[in-house]
């Protein structure tokens, strides 16, 4: 179980690298363009806004990571950075779409809930 919990949480870091990359490198790309659904113009006036989201994200995944790199004694940072993800799901659901919610906040709830029950 705890294999599978670490193995989440490490599927959760790396979504939110790729977040990351797309927000702060990609944003204004056909690619970062295309999966966000913007106009070229907006995403260009937006570009700032969407590069500081993104080193929120990795943020997230950093958290993440470190939570693993310390075992069994990381499993608070590990709660600690999912239920941020989660917050952040349910916010972005809330705010942007619903898409959001499924992407980051049910594998960070599943995550959670391993997590508490270990």
């Amino acid at each position: 179980m705890a294999l599978f919990t670490n193995l989440l949480i490490g599927l959760i870091a790396v979504l939110h690298v790729y977040f990351l990359v797309l927000e702060m490198f990609l944003w204004d790309t056909p690619t970062g363009r295309r999966v966000f659904r913007l106009t070229a113009e907006f995403a260009t006036a937006s570009k700032a806004l969407a590069a500081n989201q993104g080193l929120y994200n990795g943020f997230l995944a950093a958290g993440l990571v470190w939570g693993l790199t310390l075992g069994d004694a990381g499993v608070h940072v590990k709660l600690f950075f999912c239920a941020c993800v989660l917050i952040a799901g349910i916010f972005g659901a809330l705010t942007v779409s619903r898409k959001i919610f499924y992407i980051q906040g049910v594998p960070a709830l599943a995550a959670l809930v391993l997590l508490l029950l270990r």
